[in-house]
């Protein structure tokens, strides 16, 4: 299960029920938890040891109730290197591949620790964002 953020909410809610501004993403980013961000934003992301958030590729969204969008390539990090990442338990979309605004996030199916060397890789079509 996928939750959009406080931001996203807003950007949706203005472009959809408003005549103000709401500026589209142009790229997404794939950034990794050790502790839970929230709507609100926040966790403990990933950082040092060769982290860097990872494109996501092209998203293609398909099917009604639910509505899903999911990765159409599989999205692959940088090894960990000089030293480990930790137990990454979730998952976000951001806008941008640093900083930028967390766009949605998710807790992971199953919790995967990456030591020194360790490469993560997301299959495609198993980053997914549904509405029902």
């Amino acid at each position: 299960m996928s939750s959009f953020t406080d931001y996203t909410e807003n950007l949706v809610l203005t472009w959809l029920l408003t005549t103000g501004s709401a500026t589209r993403p142009t790229a997404w980013y794939v950034g990794l938890f050790t502790a839970a961000p929230s709507d609100t934003g926040g966790g403990t992301e990933v950082s040092g040891n060769g982290y860097a958030r990872a494109a996501t590729g092209t998203i293609t969204v398909s099917g009604t109730s639910p509505t899903n969008a999911t990765n159409s390539a599989a999205i692959e990090f940088a090894a960990a290197s000089g030293g480990n990442w930790g137990t990454i338990g979730w998952a976000a979309i951001f806008d941008a591949s640093t900083g930028g605004n967390m766009l949605a996030w998710a807790a992971l199916s199953t919790s995967r620790t990456i030591n020194d060397g360790d490469v993560l890789r997301i299959p495609a079509g198993d980053l997914d964002v549904t509405l029902t």
